[in-house]
C-alpha cells in the first residue's frame, strides 16, 4: 500500500505540464535513444505492459465451478469474458472478489469450515448426488439436514479441493510479482525524471487494482471445473432443471454488478451457480460495497496522476482528464445513488406509486452512470494506444539501477 500511495504520488509531482508547441526534439515518432545499454524500445514498452496487464487480469481472475459438460471452448470463452469485463470495470470484479472473500470470512465464523471450504461453498463447487448446487445459507439452515451438509463440508479434505485448482501460492505470487515489479519500475522512472507513458499509467492502475483482487481471492482454488459431492441424496423439488445461464438478462447483469439476482437463481433447479455467484449476506454486501468504493477511487486516481503529464495534444489532455475524473467520482457516486434509494426505499409502502418511481429513476440512472463510465474506460484504453505514435523522447531512456545499489 505504502509503494501505490508512493507512486500516485510522485506521479501526480513530478509530472510537467507541456504547452501545445513543443520543441521538435521533445518528442519522437521512433525510438531516439542512443545508448543500448540504458535504452528501451517502443517494442518493450509495450510488450512488458501487454505482460502486466494479462498477468493482471487473466491470472487474477477466479471463475466459479461452471457447469457440467463444457468443453475447452466453451471454458475458454466463460474466462474470456471474465478478462474482458475485469478489463472494463476492474472494480466489478473487485467487487464480486470482495462479496465472495466476506461470505466466506462470515462462513469461517459461523460455521468453523476452513478459509478453502468456505471459498470452495461461494463459488458453487459442493452439489448434491443429483448434481445440484449446495451455495446458499438456507440450505446450511435447513432444520433437517443442514447440519449434515455442514459436517459433510467440514470433512472435505482441502487437499481435494487444492487438487482441482489450475494455479498454486507459488504461480499466484509470481503473478503478483509481475504486477509489483512494474509499480517499483513507474516509482523508479518517475524519481529519475524520466516520462512515463499514458499506456504505463494504465497499465498502473491495474496492477494495482489486481493486487486487491489477488489478495482477496488468495485461498480460492483457481480455474476448479468439477464439483465435490457430498450429503444424503436430496429431493429437488418439482421445477424444471435449467442451467442458470438462462436467468434473464436484467438479472445476470444486475447479479454481476451486487450479486442481486432478486430471488431468481433456484440452486434445486440448477445444475451451477451463476458466474458472478457469492454467498448473499448483508455484511457481505455492505462490507463489499465499501472496499468497491475505495479500490474504484484508486483506480480512478492513479489515472488523475497523469493530469499534469504531456500529451501530444490539448484535446487528448482535456479527454484523459475528464475521462479520468468520470472513474474516480463514479464509484463513490453510485454508492451515494444506492444508498439514498434503499433509505427511500424502505420508508414508503411496498405497493406505493412512489416506491415504483424511485425504483425506475435508480435503474435509470445506474445505467447512465454505467454507460457514460465504460465510455470513459474505453476511451482510457485506447488514448494510450494512441499516444504510442509520438512519445517523449525520454520515454525511450531506461531507469539506471545502479544509482540504487550502494557502491564506494
Amino acid at each position: 500500500m505504502l509503494l501505490i500511495l508512493l507512486a500516485v504520488h510522485l506521479l501526480s509531482r513530478d509530472s510537467i505540464a507541456a504547452p501545445l508547441l513543443r520543441p521538435p526534439d521533445t518528442r519522437s515518432t521512433t525510438d531516439s535513444c542512443k545508448d543500448i545499454d540504458n535504452c528501451r524500445t517502443l517494442f518493450s514498452v509495450v510488450s512488458g505492459c501487454l505482460a502486466t496487464i494479462f498477468a493482471c487480469t487473466w491470472v487474477s481472475v477466479h471463475p466459479n465451478v461452471p457447469p457440467p459438460d463444457q468443453n475447452h471452448l466453451q471454458l475458454f470463452w466463460r474466462r474470456l469474458k471474465m478478462m474482458l469485463i475485469a478489463m472494463i470495470a476492474p472494480e466489478v470484479m473487485v467487487g464480486f472478489a470482495a462479496r465472495q472473500f466476506l461470505g466466506s470470512q462470515w462462513l469461517v465464523k459461523e460455521y468453523k469450515f476452513s478459509s478453502t471450504q468456505a471459498f470452495y461453498f461461494c463459488m458453487g463447487g459442493f452439489v448434491w448426488q443429483t448434481g445440484h448446487p449446495i451455495a446458499t445459507k438456507e440450505q446450511l439452515e435447513d432444520p433437517n439436514l443442514g447440519l449434515e451438509l455442514q459436517k459433510a463440508i467440514q470433512n472435505v479434505k482441502e487437499k481435494d479441493i487444492t487438487d482441482k485448482s489450475k494455479g498454486d501460492a507459488l504461480s499466484k505470487g509470481v503473478a503478483l510479482l509481475q504486477g509489483l515489479w512494474f509499480i517499483l519500475q513507474c516509482v523508479a522512472r518517475v524519481h529519475q525524471h524520466l516520462a512515463v507513458t499514458q499506456l504505463e499509467v494504465a497499465t498502473l492502475a491495474f496492477a494495482v487494482v489486481n493486487t486487491f483482487i489477488w489478495v482477496l481471492w488468495w485461498n480460492k482454488p483457481l480455474d476448479a471445473q468439477q464439483p465435490i459431492v457430498i450429503g444424503p441424496p436430496a429431493q429437488p423439488d418439482t421445477e424444471i432443471v435449467t442451467l442458470p445461464v438462462q436467468l434473464p438478462r436484467w438479472t445476470q447483469f444486475f447479479g454481476a454488478i451486487g450479486d442481486n439476482y432478486g430471488g431468481k437463481y433456484k440452486p434445486l433447479s440448477s445444475l451451477s451457480v451463476p458466474s458472478f455467484w457469492s454467498l448473499n449476506d448483508d455484511d457481505a454486501q455492505g462490507g463489499a460495497a465499501i472496499i468497491l468504493f475505495l479500490v474504484g477511487t484508486v483506480f480512478g486516481a492513479i489515472h488523475c496522476a497523469a493530469w499534469n503529464a504531456i500529451f501530444p495534444t490539448h484535446r487528448e489532455m482535456w479527454i484523459w482528464r475528464t475521462s479520468a475524473l468520470v472513474i474516480t467520482a463514479m464509484p463513490g457516486f453510485t454508492l451515494l445513488l444506492g444508498l439514498m434509494a434503499t433509505t427511500l426505499h424502505d420508508r414508503l409502502k411496498s405497493e406505493s406509486v412512489e416506491r415504483a418511481v424511485i425504483e425506475m429513476i435508480t435503474v435509470i440512472t445506474l445505467v447512465v452512470n454505467l454507460t457514460i463510465y465504460i465510455a470513459a474506460r474505453i476511451i482510457l484504453i485506447v488514448l494510450p494506444l494512441a499516444e504510442l505514435r509520438s512519445l517523449p523522447a525520454s520515454a525511450f531512456v531506461d531507469v539506471n539501477w545502479s544509482t540504487y545499489i550502494p557502491h564506494i
